[in-house]
């Protein structure tokens, strides 16, 4: 059996990824107009700011990605690790 199929996937088409990025700033943008109307109850005035949680996600994400780049740097093996000494 072959890995690679002659059929192809739901999303390789250029029109059904732009209909999925379309779907996705549909939804980030309901989220973003939904908070203004939600009541919140906060604990810091910063948690008040409209957007605070979708900044604060995409601040810690990209603070993971670059902590696990220097992470790798110190626990990476070397390519030939495994080879027989």
């Amino acid at each position: 059996m072959s890995e690679h199929s002659d059929h192809p996937g739901r999303f390789d088409s250029p029109e059904s990824r732009k209909r999925v990025r379309q779907v996705l700033y549909a939804l980030c943008t309901v989220s973003v107009i939904a908070e203004i109307f939600v009541k919140r109850y906060v604990d810091h005035p910063w948690e008040a700011l409209p957007g605070f949680y979708a900044i604060y996600g995409f601040i810690a994400c990209v603070a993971l990605v670059l902590l696990a780049t220097e992470l790798r740097k110190v626990v990476m093996r070397g390519e030939d690790y495994y080879d027989d000494h």
